[in-house]
């Protein structure tokens, strides 16, 4: 299997695409602004007990409060606690955690209220990001994550993870991290760190402790609410977690994102360095890997798949729905049984990739065809179990119910992706009413002629609908020609599939968005125009 990451980086989000043979199989999108990502760590107060709840709202700077369970509180929580004490009272050392003596473990059983007040201050971290209306989900269970380790301050356990199958593997690796441990920390040891040499984990465990010394020296500073330790880059992270030796290539259309996917892939594999690669060529990295289109087609309510059966996707606050229907299929069996079966079992390859693409978590119903036969039941949940092995979020699949509905829960640590593929239309906004399309190409030109001659902007790019970009270069003498030779040469016109028909966007010579909207556009009566640039390369103009 040929696996690929394609990374789009624009100034105010990132999308990252996992490809495996060509196929997009998972889609993330990120603010590059945006806060409180999983694993990040923040000095909070105490806002207010739960005590029905058994659970505590925390100020971490956040519109909403987040959310503390005594049992995210971590056994070890009153030597934490004593311990940030004691970092508070002499901010001029890192209390040497080795030498820290440990109290007594907090009771499985115990209430909130026993063990924290309100305006306690604590360094928690985030493991759940915001969803919906909810804030992010907090424990005070710290832990650094690298490529091969997870390091756990105030234990003194060692872990192998059990998708490491050899014993003789498992004894060595639990004998060398516990020669480089340092005393009061626990470790798990990562499925990648299989026939790592001492060298490369004695080098992260030194990384990963600093991380955690350079947390509390920033603590001992700080006031609540404060971020003190931030997880690398989005890209960087996804690549720690499922970057292996059959990873092929990484695109990347950002020069400092390149550089640090390049680092950190040197780092942990240097003789993959190589694959990381700069894209840099003009039609957006999305369309050249026709990645765009597979998220017109693969997002939405409806989503088709072989022989013209579909399902149907449908979200609420609680869980996710999804109907299966055999459509029209053209190869349609005589038994209608076996043709429910076949059905089903090619819906259950989308729905997977549908909710690893989606990054759908909570509960998930499924709706199949009815199969009246239980030996084709059991075929189905065997081979939905098979390719949700595949699937690095935990998860748990029980067989069919005698409705022939199967239930699916899955890891949720963050809200699930959702792309519209709708299009508004840019030319009326839902009026009913718009300009005559023909006239489309005469207002671009009156745009090239205000950016070149108004605004004297001449190196530029302006993305346009692919429909439109073929009809204005089509022919030898095309619309685009007349328009260099009429405005100079150093601007071009492209292709952009995100766009809708009517829509452009135009992207300066340092790859900012030049806002060309009218106040014409918005009230016919009036005239003024205006342009800006803006922060943002995201935001789309749209002309009525």
């Amino acid at each position: 299997m040929k696996s690929e990451l394609v990374v789009d980086v624009q100034q105010k989000e990132i999308s990252i695409a996992l490809m495996e043979d060509s196929r997009l199989v998972s889609l993330q999108k990120e603010g590059r602004n945006q806060a409180y990502a999983v694993g990040d760590l923040y000095l909070a107060k105490v806002k207010k007990i739960m005590p029905g709840l058994n659970a505590a709202f925390v100020d971490v700077g956040f519109e909403k409060d987040a959310f503390l369970h005594y049992l995210d509180l971590g056994p070890q929580f009153n030597t934490f606690k004593a311990y940030l004490k004691e970092a508070s009272e002499d901010k001029k050392k890192v209390p040497n955690i080795s030498k820290f003596e440990a109290l007594e473990d907090i009771p499985k059983q115990g209430t909130i209220q026993d063990v924290v007040k309100p305006g306690d201050q604590l360094l928690v971290q985030i493991a759940k990001e915001p969803i919906s209306s909810k804030g992010p989900r907090l424990t005070t269970e710290i832990s650094f994550t690298g490529r091969f380790l997870v390091l756990i301050p105030f234990g003194d356990k060692i872990s192998v993870s059990q998708k490491i199958k050899s014993t003789e593997e498992k004894v060595r690796l639990r004998q060398l991290v516990g020669s480089i441990k340092p005393k009061g920390f626990s470790v798990i040891i990562r499925t990648s760190a299989e026939n790592k040499k001492f060298a490369e984990l004695n080098q992260e465990m030194r990384s990963l402790v600093k991380s955690w010394e350079d947390s509390i020296s920033k603590f001992q500073r700080s006031q609540p609410p404060m971020l003190i330790y931030e997880e690398e880059s989005r890209a960087v992270s996804i690549i720690r977690d499922i970057f292996t030796t059959d990873f092929e290539n990484v695109y990347v259309n950002d020069k400092d994102t390149f550089e640090q996917i390049q680092k950190y892939v040197g780092l942990i594999s240097p003789e993959k360095k190589d694959i990381v690669k700069l894209y840099q060529k003009d039609i957006p990295i999305f369309d050249h890997f026709n990645i765009s289109r597979q998220i017109k087609s693969s997002f939405g309510k409806t989503v088709s798949f072989k022989s013209g059966a579909y399902i149907i996707i449908e979200h609420t606050e609680a869980l996710h729905v999804i109907d299966v229907n055999s459509g029209n299929r053209s190869k349609q069996s005589s038994d209608q049984e076996s043709n429910a079966l076949d059905v089903n079992l090619k819906a259950a390859d989308e729905i997977a990739r549908q909710l690893r693409l989606r990054d759908m978590g909570g509960i998930i119903v499924i709706d199949f065809i009815d199969m009246n036969k239980s030996e084709h039941r059991q075929t189905l949940y065997e081979h939905m179990k098979e390719i949700m092995s595949h699937d690095r979020a935990r998860h748990n699949i029980l067989p069919l119910s005698k409705f022939g509905l199967m239930q699916i829960t899955r890891q949720r640590v963050r809200p699930a992706l959702d792309v519209t593929t709708e299009e508004s239309c840019p030319s009326c906004y839902g009026k009913g009413h718009i300009q005559p399309s023909l006239l489309f190409t005469d207002k671009l030109d009156e745009k090239l002629d205000y950016l070149v001659n108004t605004l004297q902007v001449n190196k530029f790019t302006m993305y346009i609908h692919p429909f439109v970009d073929a009809y204005v270069k089509k022919g030898l003498i095309s619309i685009y020609t007349k328009w260099r030779r009429k405005y100079g040469r150093r601007f071009k016109v492209l292709p952009d599939q995100s766009l809708a028909y009517l829509q452009y966007k135009v992207i300066d010579s340092e790859g900012k968005e030049i806002d060309l909207k009218e106040e014409r556009d918005f009230n016919s009566n009036q005239s003024k125009s205006h342009a800006r640039h803006k922060d943002s390369g995201n935001e789309e103009n749209q002309l009525q």
